[in-house]
């Protein structure tokens, strides 16, 4: 006899039991992986941005769910794609090799039992490469598309429209927006408000000008470079002010993100419906 869904409670995959997962798996709800890292990202703010990714995740979750469409969230792979934060101490990354062992493995586990219905929820930069790679062997291989929700490009487009064209190009960066603004409104009890840094221009490297994490501009062209973010911005922010983060910006964010974040996952079911 069919078992009912489990409780709107229980949206992470760890919360089912073993009978809940099975009956759950015939149903095939559209599973979120979320995606993030333990990096510097200034020296207000949590070192765990995979904290956040998480928490919009289940956000995403219980908007999708509460429209119609079963969604439910994998335990989230703390651990992003190394790239030019290693020079912070207490951080912790995987090499891109072995990141992309891992979404190897976990997709395959998912597919395995034809848990097709899937969304990438990534919340840092270094992890994007490997997602395009591990999403593309799976629809090379099996037909299945796997789109991949980059928590923080697409809160980069959000921001003019709830800060102001300006406000919101003087607030967006690493350190500032939108990740502080969303730590603020998710942990406040996390935030150290007391050590939020000033703004300061970037620095210069041997005469040019920093541009970017990797990147400096060389007679208005930008030019990869192999820095560190402790050559880079060593107080971990760059080119935002997060003087200008705020509460109720993260409060506006995450209730965007989690809508676009459901109408994609009723997207994604409809796909094989």
């Amino acid at each position: 006899m069919d078992q009912p869904p489990p409780p709107a409670s229980k949206l992470r995959l760890a919360a089912l039991t073993a009978a809940e997962m099975r009956q759950a798996a015939l149903r095939r709800p559209v599973i979120l992986l979320p995606l993030g890292s333990h990096e510097d990202q200034g020296p207000h703010a949590p070192m765990g941005d995979y904290l956040s990714a998480e928490a919009v995740a289940l956000r995403i979750a219980a908007t999708a769910t509460a429209a119609g469409t079963e969604t439910l969230v994998a335990p989230v792979l703390p651990f992003g794609g190394a790239d030019y934060f290693a020079s912070m101490p207490g951080g912790i990354s995987l090499s891109q090799a072995t990141l992309r062992a891992v979404l190897d493995d976990m997709l395959g586990c998912l597919l395995r039992h034809d848990l097709t219905r899937l969304v990438i929820v990534n919340g840092h930069g270094g992890n994007v490469q490997a997602i395009h790679d591990a999403t593309q062997r799976v629809w090379l291989e099996h037909g299945v598309l796997v789109p991949s929700f980059y928590l923080w490009r697409v809160g980069y487009g959000l921001l003019p429209a709830i800060l102001g064209a300006d406000a919101a190009r003087r607030a967006s960066g690493h350190g500032a927006d939108p990740l502080t603004s969303v730590a603020m409104h998710l942990f406040p009890e996390l935030m150290r408000p007391d050590l939020v840094p000033d703004a300061a221009p970037p620095p210069d490297f041997r005469g040019l000008p920093i541009s970017g994490f990797g990147t400096v501009n060389f007679e208005g062209a930008e030019i990869g470079v192999p820095l560190e973010v402790a050559q880079i911005a060593p107080n971990g922010v760059l080119l935002g002010d997060p003087r200008l983060s705020a509460a109720t910006t993260g409060a506006a964010l995450v209730e965007k993100l989690a809508t676009i974040g459901a109408r994609l996952a009723a997207q994604v079911a409809g796909w094989d419906a």
